[in-house]
């Protein structure tokens, strides 16, 4: 599972079981995220919808997403 948290909501996602981590985001384009995925010991560059996501949850994605200028990865301890 991977999460995305903006303005104290999460919205959680199934990925892929062999996804290790995000290491770093390359892009954001409203709500649209380019970034470098690890599995295992290969790291490939991957693309997540979030528009797709938010819109199977009935958020709507114009408003939720307009304000967002930018993103990263982080992990909780």
């Amino acid at each position: 599972m991977s999460s995305f948290t903006y303005e104290g909501r999460t919205i959680r996602f199934r990925t892929s079981p062999r996804l290790t981590r995000y290491n770093r985001v390359l892009s954001w384009e409203n709500g649209f995220i380019e970034v470098m995925a690890q599995y295992g010991d290969m790291e490939v560059e991957e693309y997540v919808d979030l528009v797709s996501i938010l819109e199977n949850l009935y958020i709507d994605p114009a408003s939720y997403l307009a304000p967002i200028k930018k993103v990263e990865v982080s992990y909780d301890p």
